[in-house]
């Protein structure tokens, strides 16, 4: 691997921050996953520094030079600047101790040395000095530019002591594998570092929910996420965290007849999903929608979105629960997308997730992710298109990237063939869309007209007009426009002997 490390200390503040250290009389390194994007040759605009004394004096005296901001967080001894498009954090060097509950460490002033033995891997413990007679020399004592070729993560210190000390840094072995892994370098996590691993799963039961959500949200947007969650399987996390997903695992047999081994197919849905969308996001074919001063607009997708990803993962949660054999058909799964949609609440409840609109943009997903299937093997009828738009309103391009995604075989030619058939559906909902403007329909006719129209108080004979008139027009019946909604209206509120008073 080359160790090329030109042009990662030429951006100004690294010259800055030598020359302030110098005149404090400290000592200051470049530090952990900027040193190992720089041997693999990723970019990086995070750069953290750390110093053999005060972390945020340094950084308040390099902020007045470059007249920057500083913020300064005291209860964790770190302070932060931003300067030419980058953010570089400043930490004094520590050494810490850890009580068996609690995966807070006791926190003492050290040096580089002891800074670099506390760090979680080998590759995230390499340093750059800062140092003017040694400036830009590595400081590399546990291997991390061997470990980086060899595509190894491995802890600096004996692994259960390191996984003991914080329970989180197994989960972040597993997402390191994923997100360094490329086409190229596949990485592993050592041997002897799966097997402390599964020693010290009770030490999950420390840590917080929302620390491991954050973890698993940086694995999802990885360009093959399915990486870490066989890991996750594999060495036992899975089941401390999402034991739903890992209830997917195995394959029941009657009969001579198995079924699909869905947790394999989840993660190949969840690795489709993630080049589809990143495909899309490359191209500026995939649009978020978001509130500006009160009004919704359509903004081109830049970044992968969390949250179909999570949909993805969790799409056919509930297979295991509505699995039965029956003699004629074989294995089936009826009424999964339902339940799982009803679990999908309960789920982000116990990880502590939002139980917002982003929870409900998933429930939604897993809900409606038979429907396009459908579509695909009956006959794609304006009907069953325009209720579709009008379930999934502006998330239905993600619930068809989603569909796409689930179109799995081992058979070549029946994947072929469906795809195809996608595609006729695709092209039949920018059809219908173009038509009759379904995806955020809103009835034309409304409570307060109808009140006032036949001179009633509210009632339920109101919703149901409403009804009657939102299935006219998702169902082809009438166009969807005032004047046909209204004279529907009409129509069917005579046969019930209720006539305009106006």
């Amino acid at each position: 691997m080359p160790t090329i490390t030109q042009g990662y200390l030429d951006h100004p503040i690294f010259a800055i921050v030598s020359q302030t250290a110098q005149e404090l009389g400290v000592r200051a390194f470049v530090i952990g996953g900027y040193v190992r994007d720089c041997f693999l040759g990723r970019p990086s605009k995070d750069i953290d520094i750390v110093v053999e004394g005060s972390g945020i004096a340094l950084a308040e005296a390099v902020g007045a030079k470059v007249r920057s901001n500083v913020s300064v967080f005291k209860n964790f001894g770190t302070a932060m600047l931003r300067y030419k498009g980058i953010e570089i954090e400043f930490v004094g060097a520590r050494k810490e101790s850890y009580n068996r509950d609690s995966r807070k460490p006791i926190v003492e002033d050290g040096t580089l040395e002891e800074d670099q033995l506390r760090r979680d891997f080998t590759i995230n413990a390499m340093a750059f000095s800062l140092q003017q007679e040694d400036f830009g020399a590595i400081v590399d004592p546990f291997g991390g530019i061997r470990d980086l070729a060899a595509g190894i993560i491995r802890t600096p210190l004996d692994p259960d002591t390191t996984y003991s000390d914080d329970p989180l840094r197994m989960v972040r072995a597993v997402r390191f594998a994923t997100k360094l892994s490329n086409d190229q370098q596949q990485f592993h996590i050592v041997q002897e570092s799966l097997d402390s691993i599964r020693r010290n799963l009770d030490r999950m039961a420390i840590l917080s929910k929302e620390r491991i959500v954050e973890e698993l949200n940086k694995m999802l947007v990885t360009p093959k996420p399915s990486i870490g969650f066989r890991l996750l399987e594999q060495t036992g996390l899975l089941e401390c965290m999402l034991p739903q997903v890992a209830r997917l695992k195995g394959v029941e047999t009657v009969e001579g007849k198995g079924h699909k081994e869905n947790f394999s197919h989840t993660l190949e849905v969840l690795d489709n999903v993630a080049a589809y969308e990143m495909k899309g996001i490359a191209e500026g074919t995939l649009k978020d929608y978001v509130f500006e001063d009160g009004v919704e607009v359509a903004k081109v997708r830049t970044e992968p979105n969390v949250w179909l990803r999570w949909a993805a993962l969790l799409h056919d949660i509930a297979k295991p629960a509505t699995k039965r054999y029956d003699p004629s058909l074989g294995w089936t799964f009826h009424g999964h997308e339902t339940l799982g949609a009803r679990w999908i609440p309960k789920i982000f409840q116990s990880l502590k997730m939002p139980l917002n609109e982003k929870m409900k943009y998933v429930q939604k997903l897993v809900g409606l992710h038979l429907r396009p299937i459908a579509l695909v093997t009956d006959e794609v009828t304006d009907s069953a298109v325009r209720r579709l738009l009008f379930d999934a309103g502006n998330d239905i391009d993600d619930l068809m990237l989603l569909c796409h995604a689930d179109i799995t075989s081992k058979n070549p030619k029946k994947v072929a063939r469906l795809h195809a058939n996608f595609e006729l559906v695709k092209a039949k909902l920018v059809e219908v869309e173009a038509k009759d403007a379904i995806r955020n329909f809103k009835n034309p006719i409304t409570g307060d007209y109808v009140m006032d129209l036949f001179g009633i108080a509210p009632c339920n004979t109101i919703g149901q007009l409403k009804e009657q008139v939102k299935n006219a027009i998702l169902d082809g019946v009438i166009e969807n426009s005032f004047e046909a909604a209204d004279a529907f209206m009409k129509e069917r509120a005579a046969e019930i002997g209720l006539f305009p008073v106006k």
